[in-house]
C-alpha cells in the first residue's frame, strides 16, 4: 500500500483558530473593562493628581454648576435630598454615596449633601475628580 505525499501548500485557509482567538480577546476585555456609571447631568469635576476609582454604586448624587441637584436623572431640592438617599439606601446593599459636583460649585452645597446623608445614616462618602497630571 502505498501512499500519497505532497509538498503542495493549503489552498484552504482555516478560519476557526483565528474566530477562537477574537473571541477569548472580546472576552478578556470585557472582564477587565470596569464599567462606570454615567449620569446623564453634564458636570466639570475637579482635578486630582492622585485620583483613586470610585466602587461602584448606584447612589450618585450630582451638583451642576449652577447649584442644581440631581440623582441620577431627577432633580431635587436640598430639602428633599435627604428623604430621596434614605429611600434609594434602603434598595442598597453597599450604601457609598458618591458626590460628583462640579468644579465651581459653592463647598458649602457640597457640605450640606454630605450632612444630609449622614443624617440618614450614610458615613461613606466619595467625592469624585478626574486624573490630571500636573
Amino acid at each position: 500500500m502505498k501512499f500519497e505525499m505532497s509538498n503542495k501548500p493549503l489552498n484552504i485557509f482555516s478560519f476557526s483558530s483565528l474566530t477562537d482567538i477574537v473571541m477569548l480577546l472580546l472576552i478578556f476585555f470585557l472582564l477587565t473593562s470596569q464599567f462606570v456609571v454615567q449620569t446623564g447631568v453634564n458636570v466639570k469635576l475637579p482635578g486630582a493628581k492622585n485620583n483613586e476609582q470610585a466602587t461602584p454604586s448606584r447612589l450618585i448624587v450630582s451638583i451642576t454648576a449652577d447649584e442644581r441637584i440631581y440623582i441620577g436623572n431627577q432633580e431635587l431640592s436640598l430639602e428633599e435630598l435627604a428623604g430621596r438617599i434614605a429611600t434609594t439606601k434602603k434598595q442598597l446593599k453597599d450604601a457609598n454615596l458618591i458626590i460628583r459636583a462640579d468644579k465651581d460649585v459653592n463647598i458649602n452645597i457640597v457640605i450640606k449633601t454630605i450632612d444630609a446623608a449622614k443624617g440618614v445614616g450614610i458615613d461613606k462618602f466619595t467625592i469624585e475628580t478626574e486624573q490630571v497630571s500636573f
